[in-house]
């Protein structure tokens, strides 16, 4: 089977700022966008299944417990979840900044947000807890990222910062505000802004990118040993034929393959790559799209890579009225070694 690459027809109206694939349904996407909604497709042909519409700009979207259960997070500083069968929402918690992050973890069923405010809110959503209960971690700056492994949370931060956390210790955390041990505190190894962070799937580390076009992956592994094996590389710059200086654009996406350690980045240049994690190396570098790459997300199985595509405003101009055309969601069926790693010597 050759891949196959396909268009949402009824894509938001204004700039995407997060996606999701349900960890149970390979083919159900959700996608939050500045124009305040929540949209629901279907990753089989990308037609549009549901719209959910918020009183602001949302920030990031996410799965829950199951595939009518989602999570929402944006401007209006809540904590949302949303009954994609039937509509409704509810508020679990409010920060006093806006909500930049949400993820859930179905192993410990953990509900974690990040907000602008410097902290984390830990939702324990088992049945022996309210839906409305939440413990309050204070970070030394504002997250800009979140990602999970099988084991652990990665916050990315301002001032280079990263914090690890082990999820089974989240797990026990009382409700209220807590002064949390953490079990990593590191600082990037790339010399400006981080921008995102994707963690392995195998729970051996994890990949981050940075506003000045590098890419770096590290492991979790303290050891001397394995921290030897961390590096960092450059990516998303285009060469002027005029002059030959290297025009720098920020990498705004990381997502690993769901069985893998291969990663797709997607960076400002309006290009999406797959990189093999463990071989240092680029396996495939997609055709450029029409504007800033804003966010990607593999579904379950790994068989489809969703790309959000909207101007990401790199030249300096001003965000446009009407973004019709510019905002684009994009699916792509992978073919059977799309993302094949090199195979071991």
């Amino acid at each position: 089977m050759t891949s196959n690459q396909y268009e949402s027809a009824q894509p938001p109206s204004n700039a995407i700022s997060g996606l999701s694939f349900s960890p149970y349904t390979p083919q159900r996407l959700l996608v939050s966008s500045w124009d305040s909604s929540v949209y629901l497709y279907d990753a089989i042909d990308g037609a549009k299944q549901n719209q959910y519409a918020f009183d602001a700009a949302l920030l990031d979207v996410c799965f829950g417990q199951d595939d009518d259960e989602a999570f929402a997070c944006g401007l209006d500083l809540n904590v949302h979840r949303l009954d994609l069968s039937t509509g409704d929402t509810a508020v679990l918690s409010t920060h006093s900044k806006p909500v930049k992050s949400v993820i859930y973890d179905p192993s410990t069923s953990l509900l974690i947000s990040a907000s602008w405010d410097a902290t984390l809110h830990i939702h324990s959503l088992s049945s022996s807890r309210t839906n409305t209960s939440f413990t309050s971690i204070s970070l030394p700056s504002k997250p800009f990222a979140l990602s999970l492994s099988k084991t652990k949370l990665a916050v990315a931060m301002a001032n280079r910062a990263f914090q690890i956390y082990e999820l089974a210790a989240l797990a026990t955390l009382p409700e209220g505000e807590v002064n949390h041990q953490l079990w990593q505190a590191r600082e990037s190894s790339m010399k400006f802004m981080t921008r995102a962070v994707a963690c392995m799937p195998d729970d051996s580390g994890y990949a981050s990118s940075s506003i000045e076009g590098r890419v770096a992956v590290e492991w979790f592994d303290p050891s001397e040993e394995s921290q030897k094996r961390k590096y960092a590389f450059k990516c998303h710059r285009v060469t002027e034929p005029d002059t030959g200086a290297d025009v720098v654009y920020p990498v705004n996406a990381l997502a690993f393959h769901p069985t893998r350690n291969v990663f797709a980045s997607g960076g400002g240049d309006g290009l999406v790559s797959l990189w093999d994690a463990m071989a240092k190396r680029r396996i495939k570098q997609y055709q450029k799209f029409g504007a800033s790459v804003a966010a990607l997300a593999f579904s379950c199985d790994g068989k489809y890579l969703a790309i959000g595509i909207c101007p990401g405003f790199e030249d300096g101009k001003e965000p446009e009225d009407d973004m019709t055309g510019l905002v684009k969601v994009v699916i792509r069926e992978l073919g059977p070694d799309e993302a094949k790693m090199k195979a071991k010597k």
